[in-house]
């Protein structure tokens, strides 16, 4: 039977990069022709390896960024002037966006709003603590001080 290394995840063979074997005729009759594998050869075996070497090394440095990220946004305060009357209630509220905007100001990294765990929306003047998933596993507690404006 002849090996074939997957370029897709194909849920009877298995994941991307994997070898595998297959029959002949499903490698060239289904396999190849909608580009989910090629035929494992000495070069392209030694390419699919340092490709998934690759891969592995990109996503370690993305873990490792990540760690740096929410070490720093954990010692970052951030300051969000809002309106807000007389008993500290807020003229509306701050969200999760808000708080996003902030972080973006203040250290210049991007977080996407849903990462923010924000049960409800902030709506009085105060210190809160506000959790951010920065990456995948990795998180980070910010102090956000809500001041009236």
């Amino acid at each position: 039977m002849p090996q074939a290394i997957l370029l897709a995840d194909v849920e009877s063979l298995g994941e991307k990069g994997e070898v595998v074997e297959v029959s002949s005729g499903y490698l060239r009759n289904y396999l190849v022709p909608r580009k989910l594998a090629e035929t494992a050869t000495q070069g392209s075996l030694e390419a699919a390896r340092q490709r998934h070497e690759a891969a592995e090394r990109a996503a370690r440095e993305a873990v490792g960024r990540a760690r740096e990220n929410a070490d720093l946004l954990g010692r970052t305060v951030l300051t969000i002037p809002q309106q807000a009357g007389d008993d500290g209630r807020l003229f509306g509220s701050v969200t999760s966006q808000d708080i996003v905007d902030a972080i973006r100001d203040a250290r210049g990294i991007r977080i996407d709003k849903r990462k923010v765990q924000l049960d409800d929306p902030i709506k009085t003047v105060g210190t809160h603590m506000v959790k951010v998933e920065v990456a995948e596993g990795v998180t980070a507690t910010i102090k956000t001080m809500v001041v009236a404006a």
